[in-house]
């Protein structure tokens, strides 16, 4: 099957490919290398920082999703402001707060999510990052956390929810408990998904992606189990086959 097979459809509109790079040089010569078949990325702290301009300009020419993952985390007039800015480019189909800022800062993105888009087919998803997948129960001990990984998303989760927001990012790990907590339509983004036999590198609490989409996760984002790949493509087409496999009844 080619990337562009429309039986794929359902899990391309589910993938985001990580652009970690910091130039746009680097990240269009991957999104060339795709092809017409990908057309989710997300531009990440490292090009945002170093190309964002120009990164989220081209993503947008191009007709590519975009997943602006700036975890923004700051008092919430400071976070209402950037995403007030952030309005300014087209394309943008989500983008992150942190959960961590709290009620008041994520009322505020919300308030300004809406006062900037309004009523538009085009208003931007807003999530909140629950717990880094990176991040394990010794680390949130040592960070003064007196509970555990899934309890402390399950909470913020809940509070995203509360304050408006359209979904979280989470492990995979957690999606059952966020079900949970959480009902009616909530996206579940899953970031540090690893095929099988795959390094997981800096992440702690990872999944693969068809067992992350088979357990509900509504996005995923993939970086180097695609990106650094000897073939991408391949590398991705096999991914797309085992989510297929996992949940049939999305192949249209």
């Amino acid at each position: 099957m080619d990337l562009q097979d429309p039986r794929f459809d359902a899990c391309r509109k589910a993938t985001y490919i990580a652009l970690d790079v910091s130039d746009w040089e680097s990240a269009g010569g991957l999104v060339e290398s795709l092809g017409p078949g990908v057309d989710g990325y997300k531009v990440g702290l490292e090009l945002f920082h170093g190309d964002g301009e120009r990164a989220l300009s081209e993503l947008a020419e191009r007709g590519k999703r975009i997943f602006l993952d700036v975890k923004l985390h700051d008092i919430p007039n400071t976070v209402a402001g950037a995403l007030k800015s952030i309005a300014r480019h087209p394309g943008v189909e989500m983008v992150n707060v942190h959960a961590a800022g709290g009620e008041r800062m994520m009322l505020a993105a919300r308030e300004a999510i809406d006062g900037s888009w309004g009523s538009r087919r085009d208003r931007p998803l807003l999530i909140a990052v629950t717990v880094l997948t990176s991040l394990d129960e010794n680390d949130l001990e040592s960070m003064g956390f007196a509970e555990d990984v899934t309890t402390v998303v399950a909470r913020y989760a809940g509070l995203a929810a509360k304050c408006g927001l359209d979904g979280v990012v989470a492990s995979g790990r957690e999606i059952s408990i966020i079900r949970r907590e959480v009902s009616g339509a909530f996206e579940i983004v899953v970031p540090g998904t690893r095929p099988r036999g795959s390094d997981a590198q800096d992440q702690r609490r990872t999944m693969t992606p068809d067992e992350a989409y088979r357990t509900g996760a509504t996005r995923l984002v993939m970086g180097r189990a695609v990106t650094k790949q000897a073939d991408a493509k391949a590398a991705l087409t096999r991914i797309w086959q085992s989510m297929l496999e996992a949940r049939p009844e999305v192949e249209r």
